[in-house]
């Protein structure tokens, strides 16, 4: 016999507000969130925002770090996966730490972003070409050559840089160096 639960509006409404799953058979959908955090550039800022994630169990895709235009401002690119309303809550936390300016969810925005890979590569008078050709495609340059390796530059979105690395996979791949997404709000949206 199935158990027929029977919420009344308020309860729907609250649990649509906080991400919960309104039946019993329904799941939460975790989504991936790409989050710009602006820090002071103090010792110790990274490990207290990484230190938010972590306490709540979330895998960090990837962290890039850099300073901004003012020194003493660094910009912080998460990419994490999680359910929307600890997303929420975990940004509300961030924007409460004394090292943290600004947060945003960039996933609620249109934003831009791009990575960075270094793809070093065995390489034969064979295949010398195929490889050439396909780095060309991917708009890639090479920044390294010795007589058994190239070692290839690429930047572009991550799904670029996936479908880069499942090609070169046919060859002898040596070794892979990828940056981590970094990603900004974009200013100018236009319409569909």
């Amino acid at each position: 016999m199935a158990n027929n639960v029977t919420l009344t509006p308020q309860q729907i409404i609250r649990k649509k507000a906080q991400g919960e799953p309104i039946y019993p058979d329904e799941t939460v959908h975790e989504n991936r969130h790409i989050i710009a955090v602006l820090v002071e550039n103090t010792i110790g800022a990274l490990n207290r925002v990484i230190n938010l994630f972590s306490a709540r169990g979330f895998n960090l895709e990837s962290v890039a770090v850099g300073e901004t235009d003012d020194p003493s401002v660094s910009r912080m690119t998460i990419v994490t996966t999680g359910d929307d309303r600890i997303i929420a809550q975990v940004n509300r936390q961030l924007e409460r730490l004394v090292d943290v300016l600004e947060s945003v969810d960039l996933t609620e925005h249109e934003y831009v972003e791009r990575e960075l890979c270094l793809l070093k590569v065995n390489y034969t008078s064979d295949n010398r070409s195929e490889l050439m050709d396909t780095l060309e495609i991917f708009r890639g340059k090479v920044v390294d050559v010795t007589a058994e390796t190239m070692t290839f530059e690429l930047t572009g979105p991550t799904k670029k840089l996936n479908a880069f690395i499942g090609m070169m996979r046919a060859h002898d791949i040596v070794e892979i160096a990828r940056s981590g997404r970094v990603a900004m709000r974009r200013s100018l949206q236009f319409g569909d």
